[in-house]
């Protein structure tokens, strides 16, 4: 199928601290393969900001961008942004991050629980899943209230490991009650959600979220999402953006949304 426009909104350079490769270079693949838009959203982990000089990151994340927005002007939109992770646990870190820069988009994303590890590093034969699982959705709620991003990205992120790496079957249905207070927080206050298409390529084998929750957020009246590749280097630019468009195609969408200065513009997806 052949689709209009092709946007990565999700992807991280190597100001991010798990990145590989420049921003330039990352823009380079999204030109090379004809992508309409890049934004560039390098981590900030509000509850290591401090400890770990974040801001130095950022901040040349942001000049980056600006740099290879100049340079790719004819053939590629570039667009600054950044994944805010656990705003919640650090309000001053947030407000200090965003005070950087003119973000055209954030991302909004919980990978560890306050006061533990990122989900990555748990042992789920010694975690208890149920538990684990209701804080994380009770935690996201907080960071929707909050209300400091665009679009609230992976929102499943814990069965990464929990139903991926761990192989441990979680029925999402046993937690709609939690899912539906995210999803009608996230339409009340007109946010976007992520399709997150890292999956994919990993053990899990599917979008974050899936097919479930998407269906259900537009169910409940949502009507922006994003779809991002969450590339850590340049080869996975892109990387399954066309089946996340099949995937809303699916859940009745016709249009995706990209963001400049916090503005979602609609694309058709045909």
């Amino acid at each position: 199928m052949k689709y209009r426009f092709i946007s990565d909104n999700h992807t991280h350079s190597e100001c991010s601290f798990d990145g590989n490769n420049s921003v330039i270079m990352m823009c380079e693949q999204a030109s090379g393969i004809g992508l309409y838009s890049i934004t560039i959203t390098d981590h900030c982990e509000c509850n290591e900001y401090f400890k770990n000089n974040v801001r130095n990151d950022i901040a040349k994340s942001v000049t980056d961008i600006s740099k290879a927005r100049a340079m790719y002007h004819d053939r590629l939109r570039v667009y600054t942004g950044i994944e805010l992770g656990q705003p919640t646990q650090d309000i001053n870190a947030a407000q200090d991050v965003l005070s950087l820069g003119s973000f055209d988009f954030i991302l909004g994303s919980l990978h560890n629980l306050k006061d533990k590890q990122d989900f990555y590093f748990l042992d789920y034969d010694k975690e208890p899943v149920h538990q684990l699982l209701d804080d994380y959705l009770d935690q996201l709620l907080e960071l929707a209230k909050q209300n400091l991003f665009d679009s609230l990205a992976h929102i499943d992120y814990p069965l990464r490991y929990i139903a991926g790496n761990s192989g441990i079957k979680v029925k999402q249905e046993d937690y709609i009650d939690k899912i539906d207070e995210i999803l009608r927080m996230l339409v009340s206050n007109d946010k976007a959600i992520e399709i997150n298409t890292s999956g994919l390529r990993q053990v899990i084998g599917r979008t974050l979220p899936d097919m479930f929750v998407i269906e259900r957020y537009r169910e409940l009246g949502g009507k922006y999402v994003t779809i991002g590749s969450d590339a850590h280097r340049w080869a996975d630019i892109g990387s399954g953006i066309e089946y996340g468009l099949g995937l809303l195609l699916h859940c009745g969408f016709t249009h995706f949304a990209v963001y400049e200065n916090h503005e979602p513009r609609l694309l058709p997806i045909l």
